[in-house]
């Protein structure tokens, strides 16, 4: 029976943060070009297709989350042509190619908010999301920027305040206007035009906000320490029922091109709310909801066996799922769990049913790099400093190889944009792929075997549990009658196997059993059984 299932289904995408991954003309920011020289990295790792952030024109307020045009290349990243290339060269390699694609707003400095704020009477004024001031000349409520401080900033020009989720600089578009819906969806159909292969769409829960501007209620469990932000439960900012119709509308367009180009969004939610991002009958919404759950599940068997379990249960009829451990947003793997569980997570996470999303820099254990106060380049840390919020120790360049200057990042000569980890001589691509204990070694053996084996890329999933520190499931592929199981030990005490296990396929410690009898601290298996 030949298979169905779609490259997106079947295959593992590897998020590239393009300032951090390579750099080709020596001012210390990675690049395009530079992605294209390390495409054979990814081909020899096995991933399937790399997701690059974004390189469109900004300000970088945000760090290219500010787009200030939709259509182009910032020159820091290269050119259009750069971007031509570089398709084109992953194409040739069985690559496919992933944009991140931004809706939720743009920089101040788009011409289109340009023109919104350059009068009340302009044609672009409704573009964006303009209110008049509060009785006593303040904000028009409560609600708050997710990188702290009000999500209003007053505009002494035209005396009203634009509403911004994210930074003053990243203004929310008003998605309720169709010349506004309309324009993105040809953002769309530019970049499909071109020949990418999907998009993951940023920020989509923030799409849409209170049309009755209604006040959001206080979080009675806010305390200092944690984000400003979450003062408020953000019910009127936030997962707006409006939102579904235009992730619909995203669907339309790409389901409109050929070669199942593939949509993912991005809206950290609990699952039952994640689940309407699939969409309903005669809307098909996101092929995945990018599902975080992992990032915030306790490690320990009996909660991960529980977030698997509810999360396959609660998934809508031809629902594909999909797994996350790690983004240019959260701290790194190996510093949230250490290296040892970084190697079991490893295996988690390419063993589960479902897409995986690797992070760059995971496949060689890549930790959060310290960031000294005055090298601080997040504008989240900037503005609630002292709360561990900030993003730059999960965005430091990537180290290729001890022989070469600067890790091979960069030149000789160039201040790289963020530190390289002070590891960078022993942890780095070059040497790992010379060890075969690496975690480039298991990160490579695990896709081989999830590429050989199709219980692992597209079976199903069975007898999920969790106790004393042991994860174990199955995978199971009907036209083959192929049986695997996992075996996880997430703590640190030795787990006897009561009926041996099966046959070993694979083990996350370099040397394994044959036949095991027991699963050793933080090992992980693959068995045939």
């Amino acid at each position: 029976m030949p298979d169905t299932h779609a490259w997106w289904q079947r295959g593992v995408i590897y998020q590239v943060y393009p300032r951090s991954f390579q750099d080709s003309d020596g001012d210390g920011v990675g690049d395009l070009p530079g992605i294209l020289t390390r495409l054979d990295h990814l081909v020899a790792l096995g991933v399937d297709a790399v997701w690059i952030s974004p390189f469109y024109p900004s300000p970088m307020a945000d760090f290219g989350y500010d787009v200030a045009d939709h259509r182009g290349v910032d020159p820091v990243f290269g050119t259009l042509a750069d971007f031509d290339r570089l398709l084109a060269a992953a194409h040739a390699r069985g690559l496919r190619v992933i944009l991140d694609y931004v809706p939720n707003h743009t920089s101040d400095c788009h011409p289109w908010f340009q023109e919104s704020r350059a009068s009340r009477r302009n044609p672009k004024r409704d573009w964006y999301i303009w209110r008049d001031p509060a009785p006593d000349g303040g904000p028009p409520n409560n609600w708050l920027s997710e990188f702290g401080g009000p999500a209003w900033t007053l505009d002494p020009t035209t005396g009203q305040y634009w509403y911004h989720a994210y930074l003053p600089q990243q203004p929310d578009l008003n998605w309720r206007n169709p010349a506004v819906r309309e324009a993105m969806l040809d953002v769309l159909r530019f970049w499909l035009d071109r020949g990418v292969d999907g998009f993951r769409v940023d920020a989509i829960h923030h799409l849409f906000e209170d049309e009755r501007l209604r006040a959001n209620p206080p979080n009675l469990d806010w305390r200092p320490g944690l984000s400003p932000a979450r003062r408020v439960i953000r019910a009127h900012t936030m997962d707006q029922p409006e939102v579904q119709e235009v992730v619909a509308a995203m669907r339309r367009v790409t389901d409109s091109y050929p070669g199942n180009r593939a949509l993912i969004g991005e809206a950290y939610l609990p699952i039952e709310r994640l689940m309407a991002y699939y969409g309903a009958d005669g809307a098909p919404g996101f092929h995945l909801p990018f599902n975080f759950h992992l990032l915030s599940t306790p490690w320990e068997a009996e909660a991960v066996a529980d977030l698997i379990r509810r999360y396959e249960a609660a998934l809508p009829p031809g629902g594909w799922p999909n797994w996350v451990l790690g983004n240019h947003d959260r701290a790194r793997l190996a510093s949230r769990l250490g290296q040892a569980q970084a190697r079991v997570a490893a295996m988690l996470l390419l063993t589960l049913r479902g897409t995986p999303t690797i992070y760059q820099g995971e496949e060689i254990g890549m930790e959060d790099v310290p960031i000294p106060p005055d090298s601080v380049q997040d504008p989240w840390e900037r503005r609630v400093p002292g709360l561990g919020l900030g993003r730059d120790p999960a965005r430091t360049p990537m180290p290729w190889d001890a022989a070469a200057p600067q890790a091979g990042f960069t030149a000789a000569a160039a201040l790289p944009w963020l530190p390289l980890g002070p590891d960078w001589t022993t942890r780095n691509v070059a040497a790992q792929q010379r060890d075969p204990g690496s975690m480039f070694a298991l990160y490579r053996a695990l896709l081989a075997l999830r590429r050989a084996e199709p219980a692992l890329s597209v079976g199903a999933i069975a007898a999920v549990a969790g106790e004393g520190g042991m994860l174990c499931y199955e995978r199971l592929h009907a036209p083959t009658g192929r049986r695997l199981r996992i075996l996880l030990n997430l703590g640190l005490e030795t787990q006897r196997l009561e009926d041996g296990g099966g046959r070993v396929l694979l083990s996350t410690l370099p040397v394994a059993e044959t036949n095991p009898r027991w699963l050793r601290s933080a090992e992980g298996l693959v068995l045939v059984v």
